[in-house]
């Protein structure tokens, strides 16, 4: 669904339905991720700790879609971006508490915890420049993964992530439902 541009920066010439939004693939790849490490936490913590991590980290791909669907009301669609950074956040942290028990080593917490801040920042962007996505008369969104990071003056910002596998550290999801 994505192509890389002459800049070397994802693009999304057309995003037609939320499944398209880069950020939403991002999301889905972090989800499943945090699926399988969590597959190896002690029984006893099935009703806590793999719980509430998997419960963040699958909120964060239900709120964009839900912002999607409200994209038409600028509030409504900020209101639920926010609601996914914020089930992110809460994703970091339960990484962090798994980390604290030795669930998780620290190179994957590592990985999983830059997918987080990828998310953060694409999800903050889209927050502070809602219009590029709240447009009731386009059908169609144009989204290029550079556009998620500008600053308030519209110029393009430098995100220093490195590069890594956009499908899920475990493998490739086999589903775009």
């Amino acid at each position: 669904m994505t192509e890389v541009n002459k800049q070397g920066q994802e693009t999304n010439p057309f995003a037609k339905s939320f499944r398209d939004l880069i950020v939403y693939q991002k999301s889905r790849s972090l989800a499943f991720d945090i699926y399988i490490i969590s597959k190896t936490f002690p029984r006893e913590e099935t009703y806590s700790l793999t719980d509430q991590i998997r419960r963040s980290s699958r909120s964060v791909g239900a709120q964009i879609a839900e912002a999607w669907a409200k994209k038409r009301y600028m509030k409504h669609f900020i209101s639920k971006l926010s609601d996914a950074d914020g089930e992110q956040l809460e994703t970091q942290h339960w990484i962090g508490v798994a980390v604290d028990c030795g669930y998780i080593e620290r190179n994957k917490a590592e990985i999983l915890k830059t997918k987080c801040l990828e998310i953060g920042c694409m999800l903050g962007s889209m927050i502070g420049n809602p219009e590029g996505f709240c447009n009731g008369s386009k059908k169609e969104i144009h989204e290029t993964h550079g556009q998620y990071f500008v600053n308030s003056l519209g110029e393009n910002l430098e995100l220093s992530i490195p590069d890594q596998e956009e499908s899920s550290m475990f493998g490739s999801l086999t589903s775009d439902f």
